[in-house]
């Protein structure tokens, strides 16, 4: 269930989650590159390349800094809940400006479309399914520390 790196463990649920979220991520990203007809230089087109830059540099740093022990489920518990959020707002909120009728209407084919908007809707609820395994595993470690915390104090 955990995968070892250098003697520090991380959960393979957590990391296939992870990559899956990444994975749709890029399709998203190219799904907002396509619909947005992005043109060198344009503010949309500098904006894209900047949330991309800084999106992918987390998942990237996290991932490394998982690996090394540094960060656990808390950082993916609370890197997912954000994710959910700018999605929503992006998306899915009232005052938005690509709600998902936007996006089916964005392509010349219907089917481009759905595709599109799958993608984002996988996004979601990978993303959703993430924070919530990340919280139990973080509630998981949060309780085995004060079991541990307890075992040591009735052992002085």
């Amino acid at each position: 269930m955990t995968t070892e790196s250098k003697g520090h463990m991380m959960n393979r649920k957590l990391l296939t989650l992870i990559a899956v979220g990444t994975l749709l991520s890029f399709g998203h990203t190219a799904d907002h590159a396509i619909r947005d007809d992005l043109r060198w230089p344009s503010p949309a087109l500098i904006g894209l390349v900047i949330v991309s830059l800084v999106l992918y540099s987390a998942i990237g740093t996290g991932l490394y800094l998982s690996a090394k022990g540094t960060v656990g489920p808390r950082f993916w518990t609370i890197f997912a809940v954000a994710g959910l959020l700018v999605g929503w707002a992006a998306h899915f909120s009232p005052f938005t400006e690509q709600p998902p009728a936007y996006i089916l209407r964005a392509y010349n084919y219907a089917l481009a479309g759905w595709v599109a908007l799958g993608v984002l809707v996988a996004l979601m609820l990978v993303m959703g399914v993430a924070g919530v395994y990340a919280a139990y595993l973080w509630r998981c470690e949060v309780q085995r520390s004060h079991r541990d915390l307890r075992s040591a104090n009735k052992a002085l």
